[in-house]
């Protein structure tokens, strides 16, 4: 008889729990799904390829039943070749509707014929798994069917509306039901940006002579209240008559009549408040926090959550619950007690309770695993770099829900002053102090250290009574303009999604990952979209306005959860979805496509031009441009929308075009044009007319020229490269000079190397002499010298799953073990001496689970399979997966 068959979902969280369940037990990963739709048409049966509903992957005339695949044949042999000993299966998947399908998924392929039993559990401790072996239930057909109908509603939506995309946009789009949303809350916040109009205004500051010295600001003038930011519209227009707007001229009048003179103290008003600590973390706010305080992205912060989740040192990071355990109360009161003291304790357990329009199923918070929590000092020899750092915040956050509440005290002084030409004039002052820090000893929200945060929270003002004098030390005039509406961020759409209903926290860091494959690029952190996703949001909204509406998108997550919770069919639910005539997806999309104008969804107004011209932009095929009557010019891919104002786009279309040539080449007699591209200016010999249709040479301008000042000579020396300086003496190869994208190189053969200091100086006057001594100095990559591959550390036989060799090498961040394809360091601790042949293959199937699932983005090599694949669904008529 052999071992009970215990199946996880990922091989790192099957090496923590085969630790905990000994040797009685054989755990095995199922390296996530092992089913899914197909994902392209060959993937189709082939006697399934002529029926009307393959291209989609469901049966939409028989119960919208699925069409699954198995993606992992491997995994699933070594799973039945287990199976055939074992006495028991424990199905020990994630307790969520995506771990529940997995466990269901595996039950379908397996088809075991011995005892099955559900095992779940939100942390991998010793005592939660043998908790969760005595207490094991049944598969949740709820959940499951919840899963599959998520997965085919977004099947539906993404195969029936992304070829309305290409059709009407570009090829290569996708839309979907959460990411589409996400998009559209982008494009509309940039709208506002690109509506927006700008006002200034200025006030006073007053800085006392006083100890501590404090600042006043001008709030009024003779009766008359000082207009601020808030007193303007987006049009730039006062919302009210009754506040006055100083401008630059008469608040530098009115503080050189204030010069020399007191402040009275008028009024003060002292008002005590309290801070209360937030909840422990839930996933969309632990995705929040990691973004503002660790700068991390939404897709690094569940990597990072994950691996921590699956070596047990913090419970189920997909979660959208705050309550905590008592057993996880019990630990963090003991922790607050031991290192902050009784008097920061909160006087009874903090419990959290959040009702969540679309709860993830029964979990605690996102806290430090165990019945004792480990402290982030314990674990330095364990954890490094992002895994320790949020650990600490969610250790932190975890932590400070216990403590007590920051007693705050704010002073609000008012102070009148008069000029010398009898001007009334009211200053205002605001402090704050904190008279016990409670929680805010341990976490701030959005701060890096709580100490240093401690510290900016308080204003001190000097103790003042009504009627105190206040001598000033200076007076100084400030400008100000009103600033447009914030862009998002990941940590700020995240939030605003979860605000709205739409959307799951366990899916938003892969549609913040989606979204900036295709409609959005980020400067800084903020969230900027392109030309292309205004197109699409101008399609959707104006022909599939019910699709991207918030309130039917959270209305969806709804119905969702109503079948998870078995008060919902997901049959009659996709039927009234699909096939409904509200109308249905399908109708909806075949009664539209008539009407879809391509060219009026592709054009984006601008402005009106000093000509009365409308001028608007477009997304080419060829990258964004901005169109005037008959006149285009590309537009720069790093200009934001909001930034293409009338004047930058008259810019644009105004600069010189090429269509007038510079001048003429006298060896060849071709035409020389100078143009804005794409990618930046460039000089261009000839046309395709002149050449028979063939491609002229073209040549981009160094970074020290311009299309306005470039001469003909330039040109030419452009357009001359590259230079041949001649043949290497030692072994007779030609030797040449390239502009290059990085700047000017040599090149011999397949040698290069970069010129150095003043490179575009020299790259009309550096001889073969010098050349080939820069060749015979060592290649240089970002600054550091290229050395040869050094040949393999270690080998460990051939992978099981790719079948090539592994070895183990040394790489420019450390030893790494690697098939040729997929590539992952050793942890900290860990030791080729100690490294086996199983372990290394268990190390690279965690990598691949990790970028199958999207948690970890895939290498270069990784990457071009994924563009083959992609062109391979192109020519397949089959729709990307959304």
């Amino acid at each position: 008889m052999g071992k009970p068959l215990v199946i996880v979902e990922s091989p790192a969280k099957a090496k923590t729990i085969s630790q905990f369940l000994g040797d009685g037990f054989e755990v095995k990963a199922s390296v996530g799904h092992v089913r899914d739709l197909p994902q392209n048409a060959s993937e189709i049966p082939e006697h399934l390829k002529k029926e009307p509903w393959a291209r989609l992957g469901v049966d939409v005339d028989n119960g919208f039943k699925p069409l699954y695949v198995v993606t992992r044949p491997d995994v699933i042999r070594d799973l039945k070749r287990a199976l055939k000993t074992a006495p028991e299966l424990y199905l020990a998947t994630d307790e969520d509707r995506e771990g529940e399908s997995i466990a269901w998924h595996l039950l379908e392929e397996l088809k075991p014929k011995i005892p099955i039993k559900r095992m779940v559990f939100h942390e991998i401790t010793k005592k939660a798994i043998n908790e969760a072996l005595r207490d094991c239930r049944q598969v949740d057909q709820s959940l499951v069917d919840a899963q599959e109908t998520r997965r085919v509603l977004d099947r539906l939506y993404g195969y029936e509306v992304s070829p309305v995309l290409w059709r009407m946009i570009g090829s290569g789009l996708s839309a979907g039901r959460v990411q589409s949303v996400a998009v559209r809350l982008i494009v509309v916040r940039e709208r506002e940006r690109m509506a927006f109009r700008s006002a200034s205004y200025w006030d006073i500051e007053a800085e006392s002579a006083t100890e501590p010295s404090f600042t006043a600001k001008l709030t009024g003038v003779n009766g008359s209240r000082i207009a601020t930011g808030k007193d303007f519209n987006d049009q730039g227009a006062l919302k009210s008559t009754a506040v006055m707007v100083l401008n630059e001229s008469a608040a530098r009048g009115l503080a050189s009549r204030l010069a020399g003179r007191p402040l009275v103290v008028s009024a003060v008003e002292t008002k005590p408040y309290t801070s209360s600590p937030k909840p422990p973390f839930i996933t969309s706010t632990m995705q929040q926090e990691g973004g503002r305080k660790l700068r991390m992205s939404a897709q690094q912060v569940m990597r990072v959550a994950q691996s921590l989740y699956e070596r047990g040192y913090i419970t189920y990071m997909r979660t959208d619950s705050t309550t905590l355990s008592d057993t996880a109360i019990a630990a963090a009161r003991a922790q607050v007690r031991s290192l902050y003291g009784d008097e920061f304790l909160a006087t009874e357990p903090r419990q959290y309770q959040r009702k969540v329009k679309n709860a993830q199923e029964a979990h605690e918070a996102i806290r430090p695993a165990g019945e004792t929590f480990r402290t982030p000092d314990q674990l330095t020899s364990e954890l490094r770099g992002d895994e320790l750092k949020l650990y600490e915040l969610i250790w932190k956050r975890t932590i400070a829900s216990q403590m007590k509440d920051a007693q705050m005290q704010s002073v609000q002084v008012k102070l009148d002053a008069a000029s010398s030409t009898g001007d009334k004039v009211e200053f205002s002052a605001s402090g704050r102090s904190i008279l016990f820090p409670g929680f805010m000893r341990a976490y701030v929200e959005g701060a890096d250290d709580p100490e240093a945060e401690l510290e900016t929270k308080e204003e001190r003002l000097p103790l003042l009574k009504r009627g105190d004098s206040v001598a000033v030390s200076s007076l100084e005039p400030k400008g100000h303009q009103t600033q447009p509406p914030a862009r998002f961020t990941e940590s700020s759409l995240v939030k605003r999604l979860e605000e709205l209903g739409i959307g799951r926290p366990s899916t938003y860091a892969s549609i913040m990952e989606t979204i900036q494959a295709k409609y959005v690029w980020k400067k800084g952190g903020a969230l900027i979209p392109n030309w292309v996703a205004f197109a699409v949001v101008n399609l959707l909204e104006k022909h599939f306005s019910t699709l991207v509406e918030y309130d039917f998108t959270a209305k969806l997550e709804d119905d969702l959860d109503e079948i998870a919770e078995g008060k919902g069919q997901r049959e009659p639910w996709l039927r009234a979805f699909y096939n409904g005539n509200a109308p249905g997806l399908k109708k909806l999309v075949s009664d539209h496509l008539g009407e879809i104008n391509a060219a009026e969804i592709n054009t984006i107004p601008i402005g009106t031009g000093k000509d009365g011209q409308l001028i608007v932009v477009k997304p080419g095929r060829y990258g964004p441009y901005v169109k005037r009557g008959e006149q285009t010019a590309s537009v720069p891919e790093d200009v934001p929308p909001d930034e293409l104002s009338v004047e930058r786009a008259e810019e644009l279309l105004d600069a010189p075009k090429g269509d007038t040539p510079l001048g003429v080449d006298p060896s060849s007699g071709l035409k020389i044009y100078a143009k804005p591209g794409r990618f930046g200016p460039y000089v261009q010999l000839g046309d395709p007319e002149s050449l028979d249709g063939e491609k002229p040479k073209t040549a981009s301008l160094l970074k020290t020229m311009s299309l306005e000042t470039l001469t003909v000579e330039e040109s030419l020396q452009l357009l001359s490269l590259p230079r041949s300086l001649g043949k290497d003496p030692a072994d007779g190869q030609e030797v040449q000079v390239f502009n290059g994208r990085y700047g000017p190189y040599i090149q011999k053969g397949e040698e290069r190397r970069n010129i150095g200091d003043d490179a575009e100086a020299r790259l009309f006057t550096i001889e073969l002499t010098e050349a080939v001594e820069i060749l015979k100095a060592p290649k240089v990559f970002r600054g550091r010298q290229r050395v040869a591959a050094k040949p393999p550390l270690a080998a460990y036989g051939n992978d099981p799953v790719s079948g090539k060799p592994i070895t183990a090498k040394e790489g420019r961040f450390g030893i790494y073990i690697t098939d040729g394809e997929t590539n992952v360091s050793l942890r900290k601790g860990e030791t080729l001496d100690e490294l086996t042949a199983e372990r290394a293959a268990e190390m690279l199937a965690t990598k691949r689970e990790a970028v199958a699932s999207g948690v970890v983005r895939p290498g270069r090599k990784k990457a071009t399979a994924k563009r083959t694949t992609k062109g391979a669904k192109k020519s397949s008529k089959t729709p990307v997966r959304t």
